[in-house]
């Protein structure tokens, strides 16, 4: 029990000391490894007109060899074709991507 308690404590003291960005991170691992229920409404002006559901996250694109954030963002979701929020029958999980700066879209979780 005490080693138990120990390695609590000293988890505690690393997370005190990380970066802002850091905990940020960790917190995303925590996330991604519990999951969650992400849905991607995608609109054109005022009208919806594509919807993702089940979406563990939504990830930032970074160069593989600069290390630079590219202007897009990828997720793995359920193509909710007819919109209703419900996996049907034929609605299948896909990888999709969207830019930053031409793509209105809200993001948003839903148990």
């Amino acid at each position: 029990m005490k080693v138990k308690l120990l390695l609590v404590g000293l988890w505690v003291l690393m997370l005190a000391g990380c970066t802002q960005e850091t905990q940020n991170s960790l917190s995303r691992s925590l996330q991604n490894w519990t999951g969650t229920s992400g849905v991607l409404d995608v609109y054109a002006g005022n009208t919806l007109v594509h919807k993702f559901i089940k979406i563990d996250k939504l990830s930032t694109a970074y160069g593989s060899k600069d290390g630079e954030i590219r202007p897009y963002r990828y997720g793995y979701g359920i193509d909710d074709i007819n919109m209703n929020g419900k996996v049907d029958s034929g609605e299948k999980k896909v990888y999709f991507e969207f830019s930053n700066y031409s793509t209105s879209y809200i993001f948003y979780e839903r148990n």
